[in-house]
């Protein structure tokens, strides 16, 4: 599936000539004889590496790695720099009232089985993702969606309530609304599983060995451009180190992802001329969620002292090695309608200081303020898994310790902290913006529910429920003017409230092999684009 995001910070060369070429004094026979050589030897095999097994790759399922779907299978729409291009819809057309779309459907697409992919088969994955519509109501278009219809094989029809802006985009990206062969389906239905990973796109899962490697092979019946890597083999390496080190041992062609690598290894081959190493724009906000709706933390004056007190540039230095930049606010200025005019919360222990006395907060003993007899203790919740989210802690705990604020931390398992997190079982948590290109749209748009910790923590906000109606506003408006003044309103009220520390903007990161060309970032954190890369 072609992406188009271009839009990236590459660090060193992007590409390195794989073969030297010949002296002008070299003959045309000579080197017509070097070009021919060169061409048998053009390496059309990469091998990339991922910290876990691709696992489920149900593209109506969340489950399975979304670089490996991404590979199988394909959507209605890209998401290009540029805007929304067809992918299995040539085009579409949508009704004056905002609320019916019209896709015409690409003819002579099949699936990797010898399937058609015409809007009949495109009706037959929507009904199966509709049957399991609850587990995909985090996409307002669930909550908004009438019907869809195949009037012919060539169109395929989607109903609306209510207009929404982002309708492109939900469809656009990776899952659920991905296309499956209907036969791979179990009587039609994807929500307990699939038969096979059958898709439409450029590559063929061939082998899988689970929690060693995955082969994927071009899939010569595709609609598309043949890719030029004939054969992409996924390694499991869990360890960082030992990632490094296959690489260096030219085992593995390509390290990728924002998890992946860590600063000391950007900057270890940012001079190698043997590999490259690139960074994207921000992908999404690394942040610290405030739960409004507990006692100390209900108090405006004792949320925007932790603001002051939040030291973002040391965490961006002394953590990320500048490699994350130090973030101001909810979303990145670079997020589609976040360019707003907001006032950064700056560095100044200080005032953080005088903010707690003036909320009643006295220094008592041991550094600890005081109110009521009550010591200024509060809880931050972290993902346990994350090694940086465990640093920042004992940073901000040392940090807050200065001020008279004892910062009790907790790290949990993934998924007991996700639950906790949702539920609203904390004082602070740790969190991440959904990130481009569901930024901001589907992220403001799950705050009004218990979808993760944001609801929870916005409770105590006495404006909470304007906020989410001009939330509401934003996703039906049909007017730019008025869905930017909406944007506006609902990211100030998010920042005067001071609901969330912002730390780092989020980047994707790479290294690879300097003689692969065509490398590119996406417009999500998660895509790796296979199919316009090359030797």
């Amino acid at each position: 599936m072609k992406r188009k995001w271009g839009a990236l910070l590459l660090a060193g060369a992007m590409c390195v000539s794989l073969f030297t070429g010949c002296s002008s004094s070299s003959t045309t026979e000579a080197t017509t004889q070097e070009e021919t050589t060169a061409q048998t030897e053009i390496k059309e095999e990469l091998v990339f590496v991922n910290y876990r097994d691709i696992r489920d790759l149900n593209p109506h399922l969340y489950a399975g790695e979304m670089y490996a779907q991404e590979m199988l299978f394909e959507t209605l729409v890209n998401i290009t720099e540029d805007g929304y291009e067809g992918c299995l819809a040539e085009s579409w057309e949508v009704s004056p009232d905002g609320k019916t779309y019209t896709f015409h459907i690409r003819e002579g697409v099949y699936f990797s089985d010898g399937e058609i992919c015409d809007a009949n088969a495109i009706k037959a994955n929507f009904d199966a993702i509709i049957e399991n519509k609850d587990r995909h109501t985090w996409l307002e278009m669930m909550n908004l969606l009438v019907g869809v219809s195949a009037p012919d094989a060539n169109t395929f029809v989607i109903e609306l309530s209510e207009p929404y802006y982002p309708l492109l985009t939900e469809i656009g990206v990776t899952r659920p609304f991905a296309m499956i062969s209907p036969k791979a389906m179990k009587d039609g239905s994807t929500k307990d599983g699939v038969n096979e990973y059958i898709g439409t796109g450029p590559y063929i899962l061939s082998e899988v060995v689970t929690d060693e490697y995955a082969i994927f092979e071009a899939n010569p019946n595709y609609w598309g451009e043949q890719p030029k890597l004939k054969k992409i083999t996924v390694k499991v390496i869990p360890d960082n180190q030992t990632r490094i080190l296959a690489l260096e041992k030219g085992e593995i062609d390509l390290i990728f992802g924002k998890n992946m690598l860590d600063a000391d290894a950007l900057n270890q081959y940012r001079d190698n001329e043997n590999f490259t190493v690139a960074i994207s724009d921000p992908t999404s906000t690394r942040q610290i969620v405030l739960n409004t709706s507990t006692g100390i933390l209900a108090d405006k004056n004792v949320r925007v002292a932790l603001q002051h007190a939040t030291n973002k540039q040391a965490i961006s230095e002394g953590i990320f090695y500048g490699l994350e930049p130090a973030a101001d606010t909810l979303f990145a200025k670079t997020v589609p309608y976040c360019d707003i005019d907001l006032q950064p919360y700056a560095y100044d222990p200080e005032l953080a200081a005088q903010l707690l006395e003036e909320a009643g907060w006295t220094m008592g003993p041991g550094n600890v303020r005081q109110k009521d007899g009550q010591k200024l203790e509060l809880g931050l919740l972290y993902n346990s898994d994350s090694v940086t989210e465990k640093a920042i802690s004992e940073y901000l705990q040392s940090e807050y310790q200065a001020i008279g604020v004892t910062l009790n931390i907790h790290g949990e398992e993934e998924q007991s902290y996700r639950d906790n997190m949702k539920a609203g079982n904390f004082d602070m948590v740790f969190n991440i913006c959904w990130g481009m290109p569901y930024d901001p749209q589907s992220s403001l748009a799950a705050m009004r529910a218990p979808v993760y910790g944001d609801y929870a923590a916005q409770l105590g906000l006495e404006d909470k429920a304007e906020i989410d109606q001009a939330i509401s506003q934003i996703l039906i408006s049909t007017d730019e003017t008025k869905r930017q003044e909406l944007y506006d309103f609902v990211l100030t009220r998010l920042h005067e409230d001071a609901v969330y520390i912002p730390l780092t903007y989020e980047c994707n990161k790479a290294i690879y092999r300097s003689d692969m060309k065509g490398f590119h970032f996406t417009q999500t954190q998660y895509e790796v684009p296979f199919e316009d890369f090359y030797f």
